[in-house]
């Protein structure tokens, strides 16, 4: 049976913009940088959970670890990650984020905030919370990635 016209999900196109505007800032700064949006989460979340392992960065940025794997490699070859043996086990590798990494990225939740105070100056603080209070109550029925 033919979708009637129209009959696309309104919200998903109301979070498509709102996403794809947050997406195009993120990748503009991160762009300058000489960095890809997925490099710059990754460096991000490292340098909140320094030593996380390559399964839980693929499973944070909900790609493969083969994926993660190669994105690593240029990471590593630029300085701005490294991946550290545990414990003299071979197969057990850590990866941090250097400070040249940290460095890179520095300023990108301040831009990124930038962005959001734009997009969200159309509604006042009560009905920003009331949108965060219902994101929060769909998100915690979402499927989540595993946090270490």
């Amino acid at each position: 049976m033919d979708e009637p016209k129209g009959a696309r999900n309104r919200s998903f196109e109301l979070f498509h913009s709102i996403l794809w505007t947050q997406r195009k800032a993120a990748e503009e700064w991160v762009r300058v940088r000489g960095l890809t949006h997925e490099q710059a989460m990754v460096i991000g979340y490292l340098e909140q959970r320094p030593g996380a392992i390559q399964r839980d960065i693929a499973e944070m940025s909900r790609t493969t670890a083969a994926n993660i794997s190669l994105m690593l490699k240029v990471l590593e070859r630029r300085g701005l990650v490294e991946r550290r043996i545990e414990a003299g086990n071979e197969r057990s590798k850590r990866v941090y984020a250097t400070p040249a990494g940290i460095e890179l990225i520095a300023g990108l939740n301040a831009a990124l905030a930038e962005v959001d105070e734009v997009i969200f100056a159309p509604l006042t603080d009560a009905e920003k919370g009331t949108l965060e209070a219902l994101l929060n109550k769909i998100n915690a029925r979402l499927p989540q990635p595993t946090q270490p």
